[in-house]
């Protein structure tokens, strides 16, 4: 359950494209009664967690088993990830073999753009949900040729909340940060950049227009994650991805 919005896996209205819809089954109960409404939070909130963690571990052993490098790409709405994302299949779709999940609340258009890439995508829509969960990717990963796969991307519900309490089964979660955003994120936001090991400076073409700071930013996200990697990028402009790719190509020859 997210600590904050109280969602869980079960409420969320998740939509595939190959089909799957999945409903809330906790009917209300008139003649149960809590007596301890925070001890009930507590327990709800630890089983779903340890479901979710469960699942987890399923993911990961199988993108192991395969050899997929999986990331979990999170970050706040509007920080250019779809375009990191965009651009980073675009350079190196063929050399990698990809796919790509991406998870919103509603619509499909990051999905429609991340298919003019050419590389496959599945779309996850999470209703009034406001993160994805193992479960969903699970069930995201069906219709891909597993064997066939070597770089999995999975784009998150853009919040910088409750992303960061679900464990998808990924090798890595990368948190995207524009320079629009404000240095303080990290502090603002610590559960996320501490659960990340890379973070993507984004939109660092604005920086001549913005009164940002870029030292004190990697300050702040390092005195929340001592040793998550930082890169500078600009997805407009190219700049700084090259080292963002070495990184993956690093990566995911290291799962080979």
């Amino acid at each position: 359950m997210c600590t904050t919005c109280g969602c869980g896996p079960d409420d969320h209205q998740h939509n595939h494209e190959h089909g799957h819809h999945h409903h809330g089954h906790h009917e209300a109960d008139p003649h149960h009664h809590v007596t301890d409404p925070a001890a009930k939070k507590i327990s709800i909130e630890t089983d779903i967690l340890a479901k979710n963690n469960r699942l987890a571990q399923g993911n990961r052993a199988l993108f192991s088993a395969k050899n997929i490098f999986t990331l979990n790409l999170v970050s706040s709405p509007g920080s250019g990830k779809t375009t990191i994302l965009e651009r980073t299949l675009k350079d190196l779709g063929e050399k990698f073999r990809c796919a790509v999940i991406e998870g919103d609340q509603q619509t499909d258009n990051d999905a429609v753009r991340i298919a003019a890439t050419g590389v496959p995508v599945k779309q996850v829509n999470t209703g009034a949900g406001c993160h994805l969960d193992a479960h969903m990717v699970c069930h995201a990963v069906d219709g891909f040729d597993l064997d066939n796969l070597e770089l999995l991307f999975i784009e998150n519900v853009g919040n910088l909340v409750c992303p960061a309490s679900f464990d998808l089964g990924e090798n890595h979660k990368v948190v995207v940060l524009s320079v629009t955003e404000g240095e303080d994120k990290p502090l603002k936001y610590p559960q996320m950049f501490h659960a990340a090991d890379v973070m993507l400076l984004n939109k660092t073409d604005l920086l001549p227009h913005l009164d940002f700071d870029v030292e004190k930013c990697k300050e702040m996200a390092r005195r929340v994650s001592p040793g998550i990697l930082i890169f500078e990028v600009s997805s407009k402009t190219g700049a700084g991805m090259s080292v963002w790719y070495d990184w993956l190509a690093t990566a995911v020859r290291s799962e080979e």
